[in-house]
């Protein structure tokens, strides 16, 4: 068995490598599963380079989501060999085997493609909750965010599409506009100083009461200067490595909020009844081709270093996810 370990923070490509791993004997109640498919998404490698805003203790394995096959079970009838479930989120997987309780694993629906089942657990909820948690928009109400050709701006948009909203997408390269209209994108403008001109022509005036933000810094200002009085601004990541901020004119003239979303605390408090409902509902779009992400390409286990410098590399045609175990 083994794993991938970090045992310093620095360049992601530099820092990781690929150790043996000892498996502890599995306790009551646990399962071991064999990694089939974990992603690289940007958390993991703000976590190596020490940037991300909660680091683990050295030395660490890497990787918050995946899906495995059950080997083995001890003392738990809640799964049995050979049962596909996702991984539990946070457990560093990016590494052949890990236990978990068998209890709290849940199934991977028959027929989802193990590939996109990978990436259910992080991006697909981010997205979802911070368009239901924050502002009830009704069919017909536009939401803007940045960042859009993400992962979770491109699941967003689909979303969004299913909730009958409209999207204004925010993007720093103009030939992404196509891609993203093909996509379901009703706008696309790049992200200038002119954005909050160029948004009231788009919409017609209309008003846009959620900001969905991945980058921090001037680029979050200019989200904020785009809502209408009272609209409410989420931040979820800081791209640019400097942190969100409004301009005076949207905070104190227009009562515009600037709030967090982070998917690890509402996993720490939401009900487990409004957990399973969600992922349900994921799953579910995710199974009849709703919900898809593209994939730039998989590696295996051994192949770490290139696999990070890919997943770091600008204009990638989707996720880079690990195999450490054969998917099929």
């Amino acid at each position: 068995m083994k794993a991938v370990r970090f045992s310093a923070f620095g360049p992601p490509s530099d820092v990781v490598q690929v150790v043996e791993d000892t498996p502890a004997p599995l306790q009551p109640g646990e399962a071991r599963l064999a990694v089939l498919a974990t992603p690289i998404n940007p958390s993991d490698l703000l976590t190596l380079s020490g940037e991300y805003g909660v680091l683990p203790k050295l030395p660490a394995t890497p990787g918050n989501e995946g899906v495995g096959r059950v080997v083995e079970v001890s003392g738990s009838d809640a799964v049995a060999p050979g049962d596909l479930v996702f991984l539990p989120l946070g457990a560093g997987t990016w590494r052949t085997h890990l236990a978990a309780p068998a209890a709290q694993l849940l199934p991977v629906p028959p027929g989802l493609d193990l590939l996109q089942a990978s990436m259910l657990m992080v991006n697909p909820p981010t997205a979802y909750l911070m368009l239901r948690q924050f502002v009830t928009l009704q069919p017909g109400e536009w939401v803007m965010q940045n960042a859009a050709n993400s992962a979770v701006g491109r699941y967003l948009i689909t979303l969004a599409q299913v909730m009958g909203l409209k999207t204004i997408n925010v993007v720093r390269r103009q030939e992404l506009a196509d891609e993203l209209k093909a996509q379901g994108a009703d706008v696309v403008l790049l992200d200038t100083d002119e954005l909050p001109k160029q948004v009231r022509e788009a919409t017609g005036g209309a008003k846009v009461r959620l900001g969905i933000d991945a980058v921090g810094g001037d680029s979050s200002r200019r989200l904020g200067d785009c809502l209408a009085t009272g609209g409410v601004l989420v931040n979820y990541g800081a791209m640019s490595g400097k942190g969100p901020k409004l301009s005076a004119a949207a905070s104190i003239f227009k009562d515009v909020t600037l709030r967090g979303f982070w998917l690890m605390r509402w996993m720490r408090h939401a009900p487990r009844e409004e957990q399973n409902a969600t992922f349900a509902r994921l799953a579910e779009l995710m199974s009849v081709g709703t919900l898809q992400a593209p994939v730039d390409g998989t590696f295996p286990l051994e192949r770490i270093h290139d696999a990070v410098a890919r997943a770091q590399e600008p204009g990638r045609n989707g996720k880079i996810i690990l195999t450490p175990n054969p998917v099929a």
